[in-house]
């Protein structure tokens, strides 16, 4: 996911920069890039116009999202990118047979929800090159959201 453009850049560099990925970036398939202890999906599989998927898109591959949160039950952080991502991962929970969480938990950057099954989601704003050239989301902001998932991750 986001090889070869800004949100890459900001993505992998923070990665990198906690310790996460054995490289600052990635910018195709097979480039030698490494992640620790962390998986990268997406709740759409490609680039929509207006970088916008719309509703049916994402019904069409939340089965992908689904299968990949399926085989990994054991996250401790799930890092949801701008509000699509995180409603994208609460409907996914639906689909697997998960508790509808009530009220449902709002979107924030920087906003923690403590998951009924053990585990947390986080919310960030997207990395866009819209979100990072207007500072609606700044690096401190990006890396303080990598430091309360690292934060939570470590919790016992």
């Amino acid at each position: 996911m986001f090889t070869g453009d800004r949100s890459g850049e900001w993505l992998y560099g923070e990665l990198h920069r906690q310790g996460l990925s054995n490289h600052a970036t990635s910018e195709r398939a097979g480039d030698g890039l490494r992640l620790n202890g962390v998986y990268i999906t997406a709740a759409g599989r490609c680039a929509p116009p207006g970088n916008k998927p719309l509703p049916d898109e994402l019904d069409r591959c939340r089965p992908f999202l689904v299968r990949e949160l399926e085989a990994l039950r054991s996250v401790r952080v799930r890092l949801a990118l701008g509000r699509i991502g995180h409603d994208a991962y609460l409907a996914a929970r639906l689909a697997m047979g998960m508790a509808n969480l009530k009220p449902k938990p709002p979107f924030g950057h920087g906003a923690a929800v403590a998951l009924p099954e053990g585990g947390w989601l986080l919310g960030s704003y997207h990395p866009s090159q819209q979100n990072t050239s207007t500072r609606v989301l700044t690096p401190a902001m990006w890396r303080d959201v990598f430091l309360k998932a690292k934060a939570l991750r470590d919790r016992v």
